[in-house]
């Protein structure tokens, strides 16, 4: 079977490599210089710069994990990290989940917002996917005083959209499901948060996410500057610009640009891929800076008057992030796309001393879902799957995936086309 992969993310060159080991022929074809997507990372001015975030690995999937490390020496290639994170309110540093830090804020606030998860915890349990929408389901878990003092400013800032008109399934396994027996157990006790699925992660000692989609890119055919521009199907074949044809396709780039992309598609099938070319995104505008030393992993920023949502510090995940005789290294995270000089004057808001040393601006990188995209994107799938085409992967499923759940997705179509050969994936 010949498997064409479109995109060289951490989706595609994960699938690319799973397809590889099943024996299959595979080329993957990336419009860009090199492999990585999101997960790109350079060196500037000797720091490791993750253009786009940081991007470390930890999964609840066992299958995920059997096999990535596969791919890897985890001994010698990774360090295994705790997370610390933590948010900044009005200039006061608090832990995360916020929930869990309570003691640490105002007391006329704590009693309030005790006050009000009880109310809530009288009630009794509520389905999430009973709320009509995110910001109900906020206030209906975490009562309206968290919701105003963390949620609302700290979602909005990232999404750049009505909460309201947020569709709660595109969060699913992402929602902070509160426990109020835990949250008033961990402020009475004090404990750190450890039931996260990333309370620890896995992070190379070298080289950073880009170390990894390297690894797993090694000896695969990955086609890069390749620009995809036609796509057509024609006697139970597809082709790419008229000079490449395979028996399946495995898309996993940004499934508004297909309609554009496939030249001879029934009106059904045009007609579903048309009512998708108008889902929305957000860009996310990076600053790598150097910092002054901290233990934080992560610092979330929900204070509307400062631009910034998160900060991200790299430099704490690997000394080898940052550089020689230099201050550790950090990326600050802007939620759209912000210019240079309104990026510089927002660091000093923030604190570290931040220096800048470079910046990066990704058109999209946080997909949104309202309540009629996954409903859209099934009957694309529906129409394309029984001639061989397949989505997968954050932006052609439109679906906010982490790496590992990127991962998984492949892991999941790959399966799914050869059954009788599963064991192959997780066999060196």
């Amino acid at each position: 079977m010949n498997i064409a992969i479109i995109g060289a993310g951490i989706t595609g060159v994960s699938a690319a490599r799973m397809a590889k080991d099943l024996g299959l022929n595979v080329i993957v074809f990336e419009k860009t210089a090199r492999p990585g997507g999101l997960v790109k990372c350079e060196r500037k001015d000797g720091h490791l710069f993750h253009r786009v975030g940081g991007h470390v690995f930890n999964s609840k999937n066992q299958q995920v994990t059997e096999w990535f490390w596969k791919q890897f020496d985890q001994e010698k290639d990774f360090i295994k990290a705790k997370r610390n994170a933590g948010i900044l309110l009005s200039g006061a540093l608090t832990g995360y989940p916020i929930e869990n830090y309570l003691y640490r804020l105002d007391k006329k606030l704590v009693r309030q917002i005790i006050s009000e998860i009880m109310a809530l915890n009288a009630l009794g349990y509520k389905s999430p996917y009973s709320y009509p929408h995110f910001e109900a389901f906020l206030k209906g878990n975490f009562g309206e005083t968290l919701y105003g003092l963390y949620f609302k400013p700290y979602n909005q800032k990232i999404w750049q959209t009505d909460l309201k008109e947020v569709a709660l399934e595109w969060l699913e396994g992402k929602l902070p499901m509160p426990d109020y027996a835990e949250i008033l157990l961990s402020n009475i006790i004090q404990e750190d948060e450890s039931s996260m699925v990333h309370s620890t992660f896995y992070y190379p000692k070298q080289g950073g996410s880009q170390f990894i989609i390297d690894t797993i890119a090694k000896g695969l055919d990955i086609r890069c500057n390749y620009s995809v521009e036609k796509i057509e199907h024609k006697d139970g074949k597809w082709t790419i610009n008229r000079d490449h044809t395979f028996d399946k396709i495995v898309y996993t780039g940004d499934v508004r640009l297909l309609d554009s992309m496939l030249l001879n598609g029934n009106e059904d099938t045009k007609s579903k891929l048309r009512s998708v070319t108008d889902l929305k995104s957000n860009g996310t505008s990076n600053m790598l800076c150097e910092t002054d030393d901290t233990d934080l992993s992560w610092l979330y920023l929900p204070d509307p008057g400062i631009k910034a949502h998160r900060i991200i510090y790299t430099g704490n995940f690997s000394d080898t992030n940052n550089a020689p005789g230099k201050r550790k290294s950090c990326v600050v995270e802007f939620s759209g796309q912000v210019s240079y000089a309104e990026m510089v004057k927002e660091l000093h808001k923030l604190p570290g001393n931040l220096n800048p040393v470079d910046r990066n601006y990704e058109a999209n990188s946080y997909v949104i879902q309202d309540h009629y995209t996954r409903e859209k994107i099934r009957l694309v799938k529906d129409s394309l799957e029984p001639i061989g085409f397949y989505l997968c992967g954050r932006f052609a499923e439109w679906e906010y995936y982490n790496m590992d759940k990127a991962i998984e997705a492949g892991l999941t179509l790959l399966l799914g086309l050869e059954k009788d050969n599963l064991e192959k994936i997780f066999l060196k």
